[in-house]
């Protein structure tokens, strides 16, 4: 399956600007592109909701050859419930861990050149205290599973990953699509995985013409399908096919036609100056504050 990759994971975030601060200036990573959308997602995209929200895709390069984090934002929702779903993002970056020393940003040495720090929001992310690669910097990313066994059988044999690695100590099992790009860790909780209301999303891309394929398999196979196989517009941008799964724990799981979504995918240069502008206009603080509220919490 060297032909679908890994493209991002969905983060629902309650604090823009806050979270803006984290990925670009302790991170260090780039605004891709920024959308903003007067209604919700026909697949769900930013959640279970249906009013204004936007979408920032952020990263250390194009999502054509790295993988990314899509930042959707609910207006007038500030906070969200974590669960035990997302066990953190790991990536490699001296600079990274050198922001963060110098911003004040919160870390924790968990081991010798590993840092842990967290995302507004409370999501962990993983920092490898050592020179950022020339390639994509973000090595993994963490689900937790309630079976091991089970949930490495939906991914390799079902989804085709390859397993590149497992520890009987640790509880976790490494698996890809191919070595040079992210990876996804499976662990076991040892017990039932919370999704609460903070849940993600972790999309891959794959030639258009199998998507067809991967829902009948899971048909098939008596697997979840969240959202069957439909056309998302993009307006002013390229038309993108979707097929929206979920494992056994309830990991959402998007696969895109690559074709379209490389079209959809390009770095838009105005991305930061959108973001900036968008947070500039967004009142809703304001207006909260004002009326002596607080905004919703998922």
């Amino acid at each position: 399956m060297a032909l679908r990759r890994a493209l991002h994971f969905v983060f629902k975030v309650g604090d823009r600007a806050k979270t803006a601060t984290f990925y670009r200036e302790v991170l260090g990573m780039k605004i891709l592109r920024h959308e903003e959308f007067e209604e919700g997602c026909k697949a769900t995209c930013n959640g279970p909701y249906d009013g204004k929200w936007s979408k920032t895709m952020v990263g250390f390069g194009p999502e054509d050859d790295h993988f990314v984090a899509e930042l959707t934002y609910n207006y007038g929702v500030g906070e969200y419930q974590l669960g035990n779903d997302f066990l953190g993002l790991t990536l490699q970056s001296s600079q990274a861990v050198s922001n963060a020393k110098r911003l004040g940003w919160p870390l924790t040495q968990v081991e010798e050149a590993l840092y842990l720090t967290q995302a507004p929001g409370g999501y962990p992310f993983y920092i490898v205290d050592t020179e950022q690669p020339p390639h994509d910097p973000v090595t993994k990313v963490s689900l937790g599973v309630s079976d091991l066994q089970r949930s490495t059988h939906y991914w390799a044999t079902l989804l085709g990953m390859t397993v590149m690695d497992k520890s009987e100590e640790k509880k976790t099992v490494l698996l890809g699509f191919s070595d040079s790009q992210c990876k996804l860790e499976l662990q076991d909780v040892g017990g039932k995985v919370d999704h609460s209301t903070a849940f993600g999303r972790i999309a891959f891309s794959c030639p258009r013409e199998q998507l067809p394929d991967i829902e009948a398999l899971m048909k098939k196979e008596k697997q979840k399908i969240l959202t069957p196989l439909v056309s998302l517009d993009t307006p002013g941008k390229a038309t993108v096919e979707v097929v929206i799964l979920a494992d056994p724990d309830g990991h959402e799981i998007c696969f895109v036609g690559d074709e379209a979504f490389r079209q959809l995918s390009a770095v838009d240069p105005k991305g930061n100056e959108l973001l900036d502008k968008a947070m500039v206009e967004d009142k809703s603080d304001e207006w909260f504050a004002k009326h002596n509220k607080q905004k919703a919490a998922a």
